[in-house]
């Protein structure tokens, strides 16, 4: 078990520094001067001090080498420190854990709604006796995953919103804020959790042991429940912890729908205003709850399902991950 937690979490560092370096490089080489734009350079007809320009190029560090500004940029990450913001001045941690709680939780919600809807939904249709109400229930999580996240949107703030005036369409208002944001990521998380969960299930049903369950005379319910969703739910939590990052890029989007303080309105200032030190945080820390989510998921699995648990390399027949 040490072995494997340690490979996992030698795993999720190496994941976190790769994320860290491509950021930075492309970040970096994209067309566009962040010091000029501080600079003002193009705002007005008023040409900007070049002297200015190269203070501020000097004092941010974007007069040294390439690699030395990445080894430099690196050094401070390793410590917290991911430098100060080109627009503001303020340190790019600070506005980053200021936003993060809002979209965190706006997250957690989401994938939370989306176990119960997407669960819920397969545990349904597989359970069902009936053939045409299985079909039914099946042919939702397709509609779910291909319906486009910001209509959902739309329509959620339509109907409970404007027409029905039950939840607020804008801002960050407690816990009705949160509501219709929340249902909008969850809805397409929702239906792929569904069609992997589904597919899962009426798989392992139609395994031997589960034969040999009924035969012993086990219900439905137990059969299900107890000796079906615990293996069959392996997958769906592999596509959970994968479903994560793609959770977060939407949050940010939705945030700014929704005209929520959190990362998308810290994004957003900053691609505006080319706030490279500000951009790359926002990625890092992304990247960061990816990579954590993604490892309490792998630790996860040996409680699932022992065979996974890792044993030396050698027995043959022993599964690992």
């Amino acid at each position: 078990m040490t072995r494997y937690v340690i490979r996992r979490i030698a795993q999720a560092v190496g994941v976190l520094l790769a994320a860290y370096t491509l950021s930075f490089f492309i970040l970096v080489l994209l067309p566009g001067d962040p010091v000029s734009a501080m600079a003002g350079a193009g705002m007005d007809s008023a040409p900007v001090d070049p002297a200015r320009i190269e203070a501020l190029r000097h004092e941010y560090g974007f007069d040294q080498p390439l690699p030395l500004q990445y080894a430099e940029h690196l050094g401070r990450a390793l410590t917290g420190d991911l430098g100060d913001s080109v627009a503001t001045g303020r340190p790019v941690a600070s506005m980053i854990t200021e936003a993060l709680p809002q979209t965190l939780l706006l997250t957690a919600t989401g994938l939370g709604l989306a176990f119960l809807f997407g669960g819920g939904l397969a545990l349904a249709a597989t359970y069902s006796s009936r053939r045409w109400l299985r079909q039914v229930l099946l042919s939702l999580p397709p509609l779910g995953v291909s319906v486009p996240t910001f209509w959902v949107g739309l329509m959620l703030v339509q109907f409970f919103s404007f027409r029905n005036p039950w939840f607020p369409a804008f801002g960050n208002d407690g816990l009705k804020g949160l509501v219709l944001p929340a249902l909008t990521l969850a809805v397409p998380t929702g239906a792929q959790i569904a069609l992997v969960l589904a597919k899962s299930l009426s798989t392992t049903l139609d395994e031997p042991y589960i034969g040999t369950a009924r035969a012993k005379g086990a219900g439905r319910v137990h059969v299900h429940l107890r000796h079906a969703l615990r293996n069959a739910s392996l997958p769906a939590l592999t596509v959970a912890g994968l479903l994560v990052g793609q959770l977060m890029a939407n949050a940010v989007v939705i945030e700014t729908v929704f005209s929520r303080n959190g990362l998308g309105r810290v994004t957003q200032a900053a691609v505006t205003a080319q706030d490279i030190p500000v951009v790359q945080g926002v990625v890092v820390y992304g990247a960061l709850v990816f990579v954590v989510v993604n490892l309490l998921v792998d630790l996860v699995y040996p409680v699932l399902d022992p065979r996974i648990v890792l044993a030396p390399a050698r027995p043959a027949g022993v599964v690992t991950a």
